[in-house]
């Protein structure tokens, strides 16, 4: 496992992209955590902007569980990578090259599984410091269902105003200002 970075959080997500495209029209929003895309996902964050620590490794099949309380938050996601150049990206600076690539097994399907703490801190605020931790994980997988594994109150309440439209769908009138912002900006390039 590769060790942790900052990754520059630009409107509250980062990527897990697949050679920097953002189809943003396409993004399922319904668990909070973990937004899959066509191809790619964001990843959401409890700050608005400022830096994250993240950790970002590939593996040949799925990890067990964390038993311990270390996360707060754990989903899984199925994520599609058509050039297979999935990588953990900063929506306003690009690739974090010193992140491990997350599509070893070249194009195709993946299982992303994305481990988050600290988001409930600074919830939309800017913070000079990392104070969120986020492990992003990868292994080749067919497509499946979102699984939310560990949850807290911070996605419980953004789980309740999520919308609730199946995959792929644009996002819900009825999404947060902070994704309507985010969707219109990314739409615009």
């Amino acid at each position: 496992m590769s060790a942790a970075h900052t990754v520059y959080v630009p409107e509250g997500t980062f990527g897990v992209l697949d050679a920097g495209e953002i189809p943003v029209q396409t993004a399922d929003w319904s668990n909070g955590l973990a937004v899959p895309m066509s191809h790619g996902a964001l990843i959401v964050t409890g700050i608005h902007t400022g830096e994250i620590r993240a950790t970002a490794t590939s593996l040949t099949g799925p990890p067990p569980v964390p038993a311990d309380d270390a996360w707060e938050e754990i989903v899984e996601v199925s994520v599609h990578g058509p050039t297979g150049r999935l990588r953990v990206e900063s929506l306003e600076q690009g690739p974090v090259d010193r992140l491990a690539p997350l599509s070893p097994a070249g194009p195709g399907w993946y299982r992303l599984r994305v481990h988050a703490r600290g988001r409930s801190l600074h919830p939309d605020k800017t913070s000079p410091e990392p104070v969120e931790d986020y492990l992003v994980m990868t292994w080749p997988a067919p497509r499946a269902d979102t699984d939310i594994i560990r949850t807290s109150d911070r996605m419980k309440h953004d789980l309740a105003h999520a919308p609730n439209a199946p995959q792929p769908q644009p996002p819900a009138p009825s999404q947060s200002k902070e994704q309507e912002t985010l969707r219109r900006r990314l739409l615009r390039g």
